[in-house]
């Protein structure tokens, strides 16, 4: 049931906007901020180091949707940005000219955002001789599989 309601004699709501998904001013800003964050040049915060570790069985369903990179050390603000870093490693449908639909990232479908996949683990805290990424593991960048072959 939809709390659309109809009131005067404009045309019928049909709870949908005519705006795209990353498009907005405000989706742009919030963007651009992220980055900004996101850079490891932010530079002269406190930053911990975690390690994602894998913990889900090899056969688990779980990995048919995202490959597991092993051990990956990271530093980070918090677990779940340490999450977030690894992630960002990772080859995403936007950054090629092979996007499943219009607008659409696979940025939150990482492995290392499920946490059925990776636990994230403190090894250590408040350094600030360290930059924001990873410092120990490699992400690979084939998380996209071509759908035509070369």
């Amino acid at each position: 049931m939809s709390n659309v309601s109809r009131t005067g004699k404009e045309e019928i709501n049909n709870a949908t906007s005519p705006t795209t998904f990353g498009k907005s001013v405000e989706s742009q800003a919030q963007i651009k901020d992220a980055a900004v964050q996101a850079s490891p040049d932010a530079g002269g915060e406190m930053l911990n180091i975690y390690r994602l570790e894998p913990i889900a069985e090899p056969d688990d369903p779980r990995w048919d949707n995202a490959p597991n990179h092993g051990i990956i050390v990271v530093a980070a603000r918090t677990p779940g940005d340490a999450r977030i870093v690894a992630a960002a490693r990772e080859l995403d449908f936007m950054e090629v000219d092979a996007a499943p639909a219009e607008d659409v990232t696979t940025a939150n479908a990482s492995a290392f955002r499920d946490d059925k996949l990776y636990t994230v683990i403190e090894i250590d805290r408040n350094r600030r001789d360290i930059k924001r990424g990873i410092l120990d593991g490699t992400v690979s960048v084939d998380t996209i599989r071509p759908v035509e072959p070369d």
